[in-house]
């Protein structure tokens, strides 16, 4: 009876459930949207009961679709939205309120009061991260300030905390396991990412007791089985980590130096750096990509906030393309951009320039310049915003690039890749298999219950197509330069 692992990849807008085979193949792929809450500006929630209904119906349903049965299921792999935070009541499995969502933007004063104080470079010390609003633990002081429900649950010893992963994994135990990974641990800013262990100091600040913390295992560890009643039959869940490092893993990025980028709304660059923490001085965060067999490796991540957005900019703001897929051809039909740089600074600057204040901006028109001009300018952007990214880590972790591994929805387009490859000076390669997000997550279960090797799983990765740069130098420098140039015009924008 040939078996699967069932990768679960609980998204920000949607559930997941991916079957691969022990070749490695996606067999089959279901998913379903769930609702997002917006209860006032800034805020943003989810419905943590439709999160695991929406994860159990797809779960099932992908079974359905291959045609297997649940037995034929080796092992489950999760992997999920990072930060989003969730409390509920163990006695009843009742969520004490909705899950606020890694975007949502309540507690950025309570951030801004802790910055004052001093504290941002000894939580940045302990953590890795920054002060902000987009990590777990304000999220969770926020709840158990707020909500009286929270208050007396937690009075009564009953209450405990997870990001979606830790509740997915309750659940699906039956309330026997709570329980996370290194990956998602150190997305919480209440994880000693040195010591491996929660931060007494950081509790403090936070005004968080231990109790409702989950305990923290290796990403490739059989956390609990899944209770009979779901499926059937237990099936051992035997992988998590949170999306990016998942898709890191997935990318087969074992080796130090090794990095992939995600291209979807914006962009998500993560680098293994080893076995030993590197510290940044450009603003990138510092992060456990996972444990595996007795060691935790980490990295390095940059963000990017518009990439994908500027493209949907185009088709539906300035309406110049209809859809995504035009972009590539407009593109290959011009000889240049004719000088023209596209800056999509649309809410300020990441990494490495970290400006709230910056706009966007299209520079360096003349008369001769189409709208093709400016789309050929766009897509362009993400590979300059990625090359930013790339320099920052490269000298913040004394790391070289060797490659650089891509996925998401934006590298179907051959042009941004090849263009990507010519600025970075590296080559940039695109896999067989694109999902690998869940590829991640089920690479962990799989190395967990022994279905896979690790050796396997790097020989058997296959390459869809390898973009190799042949830009000269010093072309490829002029360009860069005008990149920084324009950038440069955008900075402080509000501020002048």
């Amino acid at each position: 009876m040939e078996k699967y692992i069932l990768a679960l990849d609980q998204g920000t807008s949607s559930s997941r459930a991916i079957l691969f085979n022990q070749n490695q193949q996606l067999i089959a792929i279901d998913q379903k949207e769930f609702k997002q809450i917006y209860p006032q500006a800034g805020w943003v929630e989810h419905d943590p009961l439709e999160i695991y209904q929406t994860q159990i119906e797809v779960a099932k349903h992908v079974l359905l679709k291959a045609g297997i049965t649940a037995q034929q299921i080796h092992a489950i792999g999760i992997t999920n939205q990072r930060e989003t935070t969730i409390l509920w009541d163990k006695t009843t499995g009742k969520p004490v309120y909705n899950a606020i969502v890694w975007q949502d933007k309540r507690t950025a004063d309570f951030c801004e009061l802790l910055k004052s104080e001093g504290l941002e470079k000894s939580v940045n010390d302990i953590t890795g991260l920054l002060i902000d609003s987009y990590f777990s633990a304000t999220k969770i002081r926020w709840i158990l300030q707020n909500v009286e429900l929270a208050k007396q649950v937690f009075e009564q010893g009953n209450l405990l905390f997870g990001t979606v992963d830790t509740w997915l994994l309750w659940n699906l135990s039956g309330g026997k396991v709570h329980a996370t990974d290194y990956s998602n641990a150190s997305r919480t800013l209440l994880y000693n990412i040195n010591q491996l262990r929660w931060d007494d100091d950081l509790l403090n600040i936070f005004s968080v007791d231990s109790s409702i913390l989950p305990q923290v295992n290796e990403s490739a560890h059989v956390f609990g089985n899944t209770k009979m009643d779901i499926f059937g039959v237990e099936i051992p869940i035997a992988g998590i980590a949170g999306d990016q490092q998942a898709a890191l893993f997935g990318q087969t990025c074992f080796e130090t130096g090794m990095a992939k980028n995600t291209y979807g709304t914006g962009c998500f660059l993560l680098m293994n750096t080893g076995t030993e923490r590197k510290f940044s001085h450009s603003g990138l965060i510092s992060t456990i990509a996972w444990g595996l067999n007795g060691k935790v490796e980490y990295a390095q991540e940059g963000s990017v906030f518009i990439a994908g957005a500027a493209i949907q900019w185009l088709r539906d703001g300035l309406k110049i393309i209809h859809s995504a897929n035009e972009t590539e051809q407009m593109a290959y039909e011009l000889g240049s951009t004719e000088g023209v740089y596209v800056v999509p600074a649309f809410a300020g600057l990441g990494a490495p320039y970290w400006d709230m204040f910056a706009r966007g901006g299209i520079l360096g028109l003349t008369q001769g310049v189409t709208h093709k001009h400016i789309v050929r300018a766009t897509l362009e952007a993400l590979a300059y915003q990625t090359k930013d990214l790339v320099e920052a880590i490269e000298k913040d972790s004394g790391i070289k690039l060797h490659s650089l591994n891509v996925d998401g929805g934006a590298v179907a387009n051959n042009y941004l890749m090849q263009f990507q490859a010519d600025i970075l000076n590296t080559p940039v390669i695109r896999p067989a298999n694109t999902e690998t997000t869940a590829l991640g997550a089920a690479y962990l279960a799989g190395l967990a219950t022994v279905f896979w090797s690790k050796d396997e799983l790097v020989a058997e990765r296959k390459v869809e197509r390898e973009f190799m740069p042949y830009l000269p130098e010093t072309e490829r420098a002029r360009l860069y330069h005008g990149w920084l140039k324009a950038v440069d015009r955008t900075r402080h924008w509000i501020e002048s």
